[in-house]
Protein backbone atom coordinates (compact mmCIF):
# COMPACT_ATOMS: atom_id res chain seq x y z
CA UNK A 1 0.00 0.00 0.00
CA UNK A 2 2.77 2.52 0.52
CA UNK A 3 4.86 1.45 -2.35
CA UNK A 4 1.71 2.40 -4.25
CA UNK A 5 1.41 5.82 -2.41
CA UNK A 6 4.45 6.31 -3.30
CA UNK A 7 3.86 5.46 -7.30
CA UNK A 8 0.87 8.30 -6.79
CA UNK A 9 3.25 10.92 -5.32
CA UNK A 10 6.08 11.02 -7.54
CA UNK A 11 3.34 10.70 -10.48
CA UNK A 12 2.04 13.66 -9.24
CA UNK A 13 4.86 15.45 -9.52
CA UNK A 14 5.72 14.53 -12.68
CA UNK A 15 2.50 15.96 -14.15
CA UNK A 16 2.68 18.81 -12.29
CA UNK A 17 6.39 19.60 -13.69
CA UNK A 18 5.00 19.28 -17.22
CA UNK A 19 2.28 21.23 -16.47
CA UNK A 20 4.19 23.86 -15.11
CA UNK A 21 6.28 24.02 -17.94
CA UNK A 22 3.57 23.54 -20.42
CA UNK A 23 2.30 27.05 -18.88
CA UNK A 24 5.61 28.95 -18.98
CA UNK A 25 5.88 31.43 -21.69
CA UNK A 26 8.38 31.25 -24.19
CA UNK A 27 8.89 27.14 -23.31
CA UNK A 28 7.52 24.52 -25.18
CA UNK A 29 8.51 20.73 -25.81
CA UNK A 30 11.13 21.62 -28.50
CA UNK A 31 12.25 25.06 -27.68
CA UNK A 32 12.87 27.91 -25.53
CA UNK A 33 12.31 31.43 -27.24
CA UNK A 34 14.48 34.62 -26.23
CA UNK A 35 14.34 37.76 -26.81
CA UNK A 36 17.26 40.32 -26.99
CA UNK A 37 16.81 44.57 -27.99
CA UNK A 38 19.65 45.95 -29.20
CA UNK A 39 21.14 48.99 -30.79
CA UNK A 40 21.21 48.36 -34.78
CA UNK A 41 20.49 51.71 -36.62
CA UNK A 42 21.91 54.29 -33.99
CA UNK A 43 24.99 55.79 -32.02
CA UNK A 44 25.87 52.14 -30.39
CA UNK A 45 25.35 50.57 -33.75
CA UNK A 46 28.49 49.20 -34.17
CA UNK A 47 28.58 47.64 -30.60
CA UNK A 48 24.96 45.73 -30.78
CA UNK A 49 25.92 44.40 -34.17
CA UNK A 50 28.65 42.91 -33.12
CA UNK A 51 27.30 41.72 -29.24
CA UNK A 52 24.50 40.15 -31.32
CA UNK A 53 26.63 38.34 -33.12
CA UNK A 54 28.86 36.90 -30.56
CA UNK A 55 25.06 35.48 -28.97
CA UNK A 56 23.97 34.59 -32.13
CA UNK A 57 26.87 32.21 -32.66
CA UNK A 58 26.75 30.73 -28.89
CA UNK A 59 23.31 29.93 -29.90
CA UNK A 60 23.92 28.00 -32.94
CA UNK A 61 26.88 26.05 -31.35
CA UNK A 62 24.59 24.63 -28.51
CA UNK A 63 21.49 24.03 -31.13
CA UNK A 64 24.04 21.96 -33.45
CA UNK A 65 24.45 19.89 -30.48
CA UNK A 66 20.90 19.40 -29.67
CA UNK A 67 20.06 22.09 -27.67
CA UNK A 68 19.62 21.92 -23.77
CA UNK A 69 17.85 19.08 -22.47
CA UNK A 70 15.96 18.82 -26.07
CA UNK A 71 14.82 22.18 -26.48
CA UNK A 72 16.61 24.25 -28.86
CA UNK A 73 17.49 27.79 -28.71
CA UNK A 74 15.18 30.77 -30.90
CA UNK A 75 16.76 34.25 -30.51
CA UNK A 76 14.77 36.96 -31.42
CA UNK A 77 16.60 40.16 -31.73
CA UNK A 78 14.59 43.86 -32.15
CA UNK A 79 16.64 47.27 -32.78
CA UNK A 80 16.01 50.04 -30.59
CA UNK A 81 18.39 52.14 -32.06
CA UNK A 82 19.28 53.23 -28.57
CA UNK A 83 16.14 55.04 -27.85
CA UNK A 84 14.30 54.44 -24.81
CA UNK A 85 10.76 54.70 -26.28
CA UNK A 86 11.65 52.10 -29.34
CA UNK A 87 13.14 49.99 -26.46
CA UNK A 88 9.61 50.00 -25.12
CA UNK A 89 8.39 49.16 -27.63
CA UNK A 90 10.80 46.29 -29.21
CA UNK A 91 10.46 44.66 -25.70
CA UNK A 92 6.57 45.29 -25.60
CA UNK A 93 6.71 42.93 -29.08
CA UNK A 94 8.62 40.34 -27.80
CA UNK A 95 7.11 39.90 -24.64
CA UNK A 96 3.41 40.16 -25.73
CA UNK A 97 3.60 38.83 -29.43
CA UNK A 98 6.86 37.11 -30.01
CA UNK A 99 5.86 35.63 -26.14
CA UNK A 100 9.52 35.05 -25.19
CA UNK A 101 10.69 33.12 -22.11
CA UNK A 102 13.75 35.47 -21.16
CA UNK A 103 15.16 38.94 -22.20
CA UNK A 104 18.90 38.31 -22.79
CA UNK A 105 21.77 40.86 -23.16
CA UNK A 106 19.88 43.70 -24.11
CA UNK A 107 22.03 46.74 -24.98
CA UNK A 108 22.09 50.22 -23.16
CA UNK A 109 21.57 51.67 -19.50
CA UNK A 110 18.59 54.38 -21.04
CA UNK A 111 17.25 51.65 -23.00
CA UNK A 112 17.13 49.09 -20.37
CA UNK A 113 15.95 51.39 -17.69
CA UNK A 114 13.30 51.59 -19.88
CA UNK A 115 12.18 48.32 -21.10
CA UNK A 116 12.19 46.63 -17.23
CA UNK A 117 8.86 47.58 -16.22
CA UNK A 118 7.64 45.75 -19.04
CA UNK A 119 9.73 42.97 -18.45
CA UNK A 120 8.39 42.80 -14.67
CA UNK A 121 5.29 43.03 -14.86
CA UNK A 122 4.96 40.13 -16.93
CA UNK A 123 7.84 38.32 -14.45
CA UNK A 124 10.07 38.21 -17.47
CA UNK A 125 14.20 37.82 -15.96
CA UNK A 126 16.12 40.43 -17.90
CA UNK A 127 19.06 38.14 -17.94
CA UNK A 128 22.75 39.80 -18.01
CA UNK A 129 22.17 43.07 -19.96
CA UNK A 130 24.37 45.04 -21.61
CA UNK A 131 24.56 47.90 -19.15
CA UNK A 132 27.08 48.12 -16.06
CA UNK A 133 24.11 50.52 -14.25
CA UNK A 134 23.71 49.33 -10.70
CA UNK A 135 20.06 48.77 -11.65
CA UNK A 136 20.64 45.85 -13.50
CA UNK A 137 21.12 44.07 -10.63
CA UNK A 138 20.14 46.32 -7.75
CA UNK A 139 18.26 45.63 -5.51
CA UNK A 140 18.29 42.15 -6.06
CA UNK A 141 15.24 40.26 -7.47
CA UNK A 142 14.68 36.75 -8.87
CA UNK A 143 13.85 38.80 -12.34
CA UNK A 144 17.30 40.73 -12.33
CA UNK A 145 21.08 39.21 -13.13
CA UNK A 146 23.90 41.42 -14.02
CA UNK A 147 27.34 40.46 -16.38
CA UNK A 148 30.22 42.70 -15.01
CA UNK A 149 30.66 45.00 -12.59
CA UNK A 150 28.76 48.58 -12.71
CA UNK A 151 30.25 51.65 -14.28
CA UNK A 152 30.38 53.14 -10.63
CA UNK A 153 32.37 50.65 -9.23
CA UNK A 154 35.33 50.75 -12.56
CA UNK A 155 35.37 54.55 -11.35
CA UNK A 156 35.59 54.27 -7.57
CA UNK A 157 38.12 51.82 -7.99
CA UNK A 158 40.54 53.24 -11.08
CA UNK A 159 40.38 56.69 -11.18
CA UNK A 160 42.05 57.52 -7.72
CA UNK A 161 45.36 55.37 -8.55
CA UNK A 162 45.67 57.25 -11.27
CA UNK A 163 45.05 60.39 -10.12
CA UNK A 164 47.65 59.72 -7.70
CA UNK A 165 50.06 58.37 -9.93
CA UNK A 166 49.44 61.28 -12.90
CA UNK A 167 50.02 64.15 -9.34
CA UNK A 168 47.40 65.70 -10.65
CA UNK A 169 45.78 69.00 -9.10
CA UNK A 170 42.32 69.32 -10.58
CA UNK A 171 39.75 66.36 -11.42
CA UNK A 172 36.95 67.07 -13.93
CA UNK A 173 34.54 65.88 -15.76
CA UNK A 174 32.82 65.77 -19.37
CA UNK A 175 29.85 63.28 -19.54
CA UNK A 176 26.31 62.61 -21.18
CA UNK A 177 23.64 63.56 -19.14
CA UNK A 178 21.85 60.13 -18.29
CA UNK A 179 21.82 57.43 -16.19
CA UNK A 180 24.98 55.90 -18.06
CA UNK A 181 26.93 58.76 -17.70
CA UNK A 182 26.26 59.85 -14.83
CA UNK A 183 26.73 56.91 -13.10
CA UNK A 184 30.87 56.60 -14.12
CA UNK A 185 31.03 60.06 -12.29
CA UNK A 186 28.94 59.48 -9.10
CA UNK A 187 31.85 56.18 -9.15
CA UNK A 188 33.97 58.73 -9.51
CA UNK A 189 32.94 60.81 -7.04
CA UNK A 190 32.94 58.58 -4.73
CA UNK A 191 36.82 56.95 -5.36
CA UNK A 192 38.32 60.55 -5.16
CA UNK A 193 35.96 61.45 -2.31
CA UNK A 194 38.36 58.35 -0.27
CA UNK A 195 41.42 60.13 -1.28
CA UNK A 196 39.78 63.54 -0.21
CA UNK A 197 39.75 65.19 -3.68
CA UNK A 198 36.75 66.42 -4.54
CA UNK A 199 35.24 67.24 -8.25
CA UNK A 200 36.25 71.05 -9.64
CA UNK A 201 33.93 71.18 -12.74
CA UNK A 202 31.50 69.53 -14.21
CA UNK A 203 30.34 69.58 -18.21
CA UNK A 204 27.61 67.65 -19.64
CA UNK A 205 26.22 66.66 -23.50
CA UNK A 206 23.04 65.38 -24.50
CA UNK A 207 22.78 61.70 -25.52
CA UNK A 208 23.23 61.98 -29.87
CA UNK A 209 25.47 65.53 -29.17
CA UNK A 210 28.45 65.93 -31.64
CA UNK A 211 30.01 69.08 -30.87
CA UNK A 212 31.94 69.69 -27.62
CA UNK A 213 34.02 72.50 -28.54
CA UNK A 214 32.04 74.83 -25.67
CA UNK A 215 32.90 71.79 -22.77
CA UNK A 216 36.46 71.27 -23.46
CA UNK A 217 37.04 75.02 -23.88
CA UNK A 218 35.39 75.05 -20.49
CA UNK A 219 37.33 72.38 -18.73
CA UNK A 220 40.59 73.77 -20.30
CA UNK A 221 39.86 77.21 -18.89
CA UNK A 222 39.70 76.30 -15.60
CA UNK A 223 42.85 74.60 -15.56
CA UNK A 224 41.52 70.85 -15.32
CA UNK A 225 44.38 68.33 -15.99
CA UNK A 226 42.30 65.39 -15.07
CA UNK A 227 39.30 64.82 -16.82
CA UNK A 228 36.87 62.17 -16.74
CA UNK A 229 34.71 61.21 -19.49
CA UNK A 230 31.41 59.47 -18.89
CA UNK A 231 31.19 59.16 -22.93
CA UNK A 232 30.59 56.00 -25.44
CA UNK A 233 32.30 55.92 -28.67
CA UNK A 234 31.82 59.00 -31.14
CA UNK A 235 31.43 61.52 -28.26
CA UNK A 236 35.39 59.97 -26.84
CA UNK A 237 36.75 60.56 -30.26
CA UNK A 238 35.12 63.77 -30.59
CA UNK A 239 36.23 65.40 -27.36
CA UNK A 240 39.96 64.13 -27.36
CA UNK A 241 40.15 65.41 -30.99
CA UNK A 242 38.57 69.05 -29.65
CA UNK A 243 41.62 68.58 -26.63
CA UNK A 244 43.92 68.08 -29.08
CA UNK A 245 42.80 70.61 -31.38
CA UNK A 246 42.95 73.60 -28.80
CA UNK A 247 46.12 71.99 -27.61
CA UNK A 248 44.95 71.07 -23.92
CA UNK A 249 46.46 67.39 -23.10
CA UNK A 250 44.87 66.79 -19.27
CA UNK A 251 44.86 62.77 -18.40
CA UNK A 252 41.59 61.72 -19.69
CA UNK A 253 40.02 58.67 -18.27
CA UNK A 254 36.53 56.76 -19.42
CA UNK A 255 34.47 54.43 -18.48
CA UNK A 256 33.74 51.11 -20.06
CA UNK A 257 31.52 51.94 -22.57
CA UNK A 258 34.83 53.71 -23.88
CA UNK A 259 37.00 50.41 -24.28
CA UNK A 260 36.48 49.46 -27.53
CA UNK A 261 39.30 49.18 -30.81
CA UNK A 262 36.64 51.66 -32.23
CA UNK A 263 38.30 54.71 -30.57
CA UNK A 264 41.70 54.50 -31.54
CA UNK A 265 40.30 52.99 -34.99
CA UNK A 266 38.25 56.40 -35.56
CA UNK A 267 40.15 58.84 -33.73
CA UNK A 268 43.28 57.76 -35.04
CA UNK A 269 46.79 58.77 -33.25
CA UNK A 270 45.11 61.18 -31.25
CA UNK A 271 43.56 59.00 -28.90
CA UNK A 272 47.01 57.34 -27.46
CA UNK A 273 47.40 58.10 -24.20
CA UNK A 274 43.53 57.93 -23.37
CA UNK A 275 42.95 54.94 -20.31
CA UNK A 276 39.88 53.47 -19.64
CA UNK A 277 38.27 50.36 -17.34
CA UNK A 278 37.32 47.00 -18.74
CA UNK A 279 35.81 44.04 -17.95
CA UNK A 280 36.54 41.92 -20.42
CA UNK A 281 39.59 42.38 -22.69
CA UNK A 282 39.61 42.95 -26.44
CA UNK A 283 40.23 39.90 -28.58
CA UNK A 284 43.61 40.80 -30.29
CA UNK A 285 44.76 37.27 -31.92
CA UNK A 286 48.20 38.01 -32.58
CA UNK A 287 49.24 36.95 -29.23
CA UNK A 288 46.12 35.09 -28.31
CA UNK A 289 45.87 31.52 -27.16
CA UNK A 290 45.27 28.65 -29.86
CA UNK A 291 41.74 28.28 -27.85
CA UNK A 292 40.73 31.71 -28.76
CA UNK A 293 41.95 32.24 -32.36
CA UNK A 294 40.21 28.88 -33.07
CA UNK A 295 36.89 31.01 -31.13
CA UNK A 296 38.03 33.70 -33.15
CA UNK A 297 38.48 32.26 -36.60
CA UNK A 298 34.77 30.60 -36.47
CA UNK A 299 33.55 33.83 -35.53
CA UNK A 300 34.90 34.91 -39.00
CA UNK A 301 33.72 32.58 -41.13
CA UNK A 302 30.16 32.75 -39.66
CA UNK A 303 30.11 36.87 -40.30
CA UNK A 304 32.78 37.83 -42.44
CA UNK A 305 34.39 40.20 -40.01
CA UNK A 306 37.08 40.34 -37.11
CA UNK A 307 35.48 39.50 -33.39
CA UNK A 308 35.23 42.60 -31.05
CA UNK A 309 35.38 43.33 -27.53
CA UNK A 310 30.90 43.14 -27.50
CA UNK A 311 31.61 39.83 -29.83
CA UNK A 312 33.21 38.73 -26.57
CA UNK A 313 30.69 40.59 -24.36
CA UNK A 314 27.93 38.35 -26.51
CA UNK A 315 29.13 34.83 -26.50
CA UNK A 316 29.69 35.39 -23.02
CA UNK A 317 26.72 36.54 -21.93
CA UNK A 318 24.78 33.89 -23.96
CA UNK A 319 27.44 30.82 -22.19
CA UNK A 320 26.52 32.11 -19.22
CA UNK A 321 22.16 31.80 -19.88
CA UNK A 322 23.55 28.22 -21.62
CA UNK A 323 25.37 27.08 -18.23
CA UNK A 324 22.55 27.72 -16.12
CA UNK A 325 19.79 26.71 -18.52
CA UNK A 326 21.94 23.17 -18.35
CA UNK A 327 21.56 23.22 -14.36
CA UNK A 328 18.22 24.37 -13.76
CA UNK A 329 17.06 21.14 -15.87
CA UNK A 330 14.35 20.14 -17.52
CA UNK A 331 11.94 21.56 -15.54
CA UNK A 332 12.12 25.47 -17.07
CA UNK A 333 10.13 28.05 -15.09
CA UNK A 334 11.49 31.48 -14.50
CA UNK A 335 11.24 30.63 -10.63
CA UNK A 336 13.27 27.42 -11.46
CA UNK A 337 15.90 29.44 -13.10
CA UNK A 338 16.45 31.48 -10.68
CA UNK A 339 16.78 29.63 -8.03
CA UNK A 340 19.50 27.75 -10.08
CA UNK A 341 21.21 31.14 -10.83
CA UNK A 342 21.35 31.66 -6.23
CA UNK A 343 24.22 29.21 -6.75
CA UNK A 344 26.00 29.60 -10.23
CA UNK A 345 29.60 29.85 -10.05
CA UNK A 346 31.18 30.15 -13.38
CA UNK A 347 35.14 30.26 -14.00
CA UNK A 348 37.23 31.82 -15.82
CA UNK A 349 37.06 31.72 -19.68
CA UNK A 350 38.77 31.36 -22.95
CA UNK A 351 38.78 35.27 -22.97
CA UNK A 352 40.06 36.50 -19.85
CA UNK A 353 36.70 37.25 -18.26
CA UNK A 354 36.60 36.46 -14.63
CA UNK A 355 35.22 34.10 -12.75
CA UNK A 356 31.93 34.80 -11.61
CA UNK A 357 29.63 33.98 -8.24
CA UNK A 358 25.95 34.59 -7.66
CA UNK A 359 24.16 33.97 -5.04
CA UNK A 360 20.71 34.96 -3.16
CA UNK A 361 21.61 38.36 -2.28
CA UNK A 362 24.20 39.06 -4.85
CA UNK A 363 23.19 38.69 -8.48
CA UNK A 364 25.82 40.71 -10.08
CA UNK A 365 28.56 37.81 -10.86
CA UNK A 366 32.01 39.87 -9.96
CA UNK A 367 33.11 43.34 -9.11
CA UNK A 368 36.69 42.82 -10.70
CA UNK A 369 37.52 45.91 -12.79
CA UNK A 370 41.24 46.02 -14.52
CA UNK A 371 42.63 49.61 -16.35
CA UNK A 372 43.92 49.74 -20.09
CA UNK A 373 45.72 52.42 -21.82
CA UNK A 374 45.76 53.42 -25.82
CA UNK A 375 49.08 53.02 -26.66
CA UNK A 376 50.12 52.80 -30.50
CA UNK A 377 46.41 52.87 -31.52
CA UNK A 378 46.01 49.53 -29.27
CA UNK A 379 44.64 48.57 -26.03
CA UNK A 380 47.39 47.85 -23.25
CA UNK A 381 46.69 47.09 -19.43
CA UNK A 382 47.88 48.56 -17.44
CA UNK A 383 48.77 47.81 -13.16
CA UNK A 384 46.87 49.74 -10.77
CA UNK A 385 46.72 50.33 -6.60
CA UNK A 386 44.07 51.72 -5.17
CA UNK A 387 40.78 51.07 -3.61
CA UNK A 388 39.39 47.29 -3.71
CA UNK A 389 36.01 45.87 -5.12
CA UNK A 390 33.79 45.51 -1.64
Amino acid sequence: MKHLYRSAVLVLLALAAQTASAQQQGVSKTEIVLGTTQDLSGPLAAYGKDQLNGMLLRVSEINEQGGVHGRKLRLLAEDHGYDPKRAVLATQKLVNQDKIFMMVGSIGTPTNLAAMPVLFARNIINFMPASNAREMFDPPTKLKWAFGAPYFEASRQTIPPLFKEKKAVKACTLYQDDESGLEVIRGAEAGLKEIGVEIAENTTFKRGATDFSSQVARLKSANCDFVILGTVIRETVGAILEMRKLNYSPTAIGGMAAYTALIPKLGGKAMDGFYAAYFAPHPYLDDASPALRFWATKYQTAFGVEPSVLSVVGYAIADRLIVALQKTGPNLTTESFAKTMETLTIPEDIFGIPAMKFSATMHLGTNKIRLAQIQDGRWRPVPTSGPKAP
